[in-house]
């Protein structure tokens, strides 16, 4: 595995791999000294075209702990804000070094764009590209997923059998995207729930069901419940009526919160908009993982650092 642009570049035995490198890294984080000597004298850069606090900051713990030398770069303040393109800033952080760099960008496509240019012999992680993908988000879900169900500590275990509902905006997002190709690949099956306006005009050989019927999948069943943010910067035009009437009809509410298995995982990959997704009742629940998901993430992340980086040796965790 030379870069990381997409989960649907991903078969089942890397994607279970590189979940099961994740295990070795968490027990990482349970010693008194949580740092690896792994990516000493190596330079991971923080390239992030958009704001971003989890992800970001998520992929500098991570290679913190691996013992990397970071730098984080923002678009904002810098070269780019004047007029500098990708290509002039990869030759830049090619200049200093860099062994991968860690690229977050509103373009669809730019992480690609990075990886098979040229410009720079490092690996690319993609961290968020448009409304494209965002294959570490999607690990650390099925990571968040694979723990809840199976234990922590569990290898060698894939998703087969798991159902999984993702509900929201499905057309901008970059999550639902990667964890649809990711899941599938796992074994699980997906079901997405969401507005018409608000999924792809053409799922032909998405390995999903869609629908708008939230109560339905509810009483149906299902493993796990993913709230999409409702994403307001990327809407250019009136996706639904009013946010009371999302609310009412593809929100978790208390009322359907209620109406969930107990062991139904309620999961968001943040920032939530409380109130209108997902109901403050829902989120801060003994079902929600949110918080293992902003965990699990640290622990996805230093393990595709490791492999990228270090190659494809077994961690020594």
């Amino acid at each position: 595995m030379r870069h990381l642009l997409s989960t649907r570049d991903l078969d089942r035995e890397t994607a279970v791999h590189i979940l099961d490198v994740a295990e070795d890294m968490a027990e990482v984080a349970t010693r008194e000294v949580r740092k690896l000597p792994t990516l000493r004298d190596r330079t991971v850069v923080n390239l992030f075209f958009e704001d971003s606090t989890r992800t970001r900051t998520s992929f500098e713990v991570a290679a913190k702990r691996l013992s990397a030398d970071l730098i984080n770069f923002s678009a904002k303040g810098s070269s780019v804000s004047k007029g500098e393109s990708l290509k002039d800033t990869a030759q830049t952080l090619a200049a200093l070094g860099a062994d991968a760099v860690v690229i977050r960008h509103s373009s669809s496509g730019a992480a690609q764009t990075l990886a098979e240019s040229g410009w720079i012999d490092a690996a690319v992680l993609n961290a968020g590209d448009g409304t494209h993908e965002h294959p570490t988000q999607a690990l650390l879900d099925a990571f968040t997923i694979r723990r809840r169900i199976h234990g922590a500590g569990s290898r060698g275990r894939d998703l087969d059998g798991v159902r999984v509902t993702i509900v929201g905006d499905i057309l901008h997002s970059r999550v639902a995207r990667s964890n649809v190709w990711l899941l599938a690949t796992l074994g699980a099956g997906v079901r997405l729930v969401s507005p018409a306006t608000l999924l792809p005009a053409d799922l032909t050989g998405w390995p999903v069901t869609a629908g708008s019927d939230l109560d339905a999948a509810i009483a149906e069943g299902t493993d796990a419940l993913m709230m999409l943010r409702i994403q307001g910067e990327r809407m250019h035009a009136a996706y639904f009526p009013t946010t009371a009437e999302y609310s009412r009809h593809w929100g978790l509410t208390d009322e359907r919160f209620a109406r969930l298995a107990p062991d139904t995982m309620v999961m968001h990959p943040g920032p939530m908009n409380r109130g209108l997704e997902i109901s403050a009742r829902a989120a801060d629940s003994a079902q929600s993982t949110v918080l293992e998901q902003v965990a699990n993430g640290v622990s996805i992340r230093m393990a595709v650092l490791y492999l990228l980086v270090a190659g494809g040796a077994e961690a020594h965790a």
